[in-house]
């Protein structure tokens, strides 16, 4: 499918030269900070990289607040359903589980009560009258 609309300009998805501009000023290098949070991933302590560098701790921690840490648990999840389906679906939730995990034991459960049951042929009159749980 061909792309409809303008397509995006060049540098989209750069920060903004204003938000640069808000920034503190750091004392490392925009290579060097991207260094640096590369030790800090592998478990390097602040005045480690900050001795490494030769720079203040206070300097390490400026480039280290930049940096997203990911979450250990997510704080929204999505189902993209109707009303009915979604209260289906945390209804059976167990306990704070990940709407994922619940998802996957509903479909797993469906998958295997359909193998166990005997297909049979649809047809247009089964599809009529089969009440709309949805």
């Amino acid at each position: 499918m061909p792309f409809k609309g303008r397509p995006p300009g060049h540098g989209s998805g750069d920060i903004s030269r204003r938000t640069q501009a808000l920034r503190p000023a750091l004392a490392l290098t925009a290579a060097e900070a991207k260094r640096a949070r590369a030790l800090r991933r592998r478990g390097h302590a602040p005045e480690e990289i900050a001795a490494h560098f030769k720079v203040p701790v206070e300097e390490v921690e400026k480039v280290l607040l930049q940096m997203r840490s990911p979450r250990p648990e997510s704080t929204r999840g999505t189902l993209n359903v109707t009303l009915a389906a979604h209260a289906f679906v945390m209804k059976e939730r167990i306990g704070r589980e990940p709407l994922w995990v619940t998802m996957d034991r509903l479909l797993d459960e469906l998958i295997r009560l359909r193998a166990q049951v005997k297909p049979k042929r649809r047809t247009a009159k089964a599809e009529e009258e089969a009440p709309r749980l949805l």
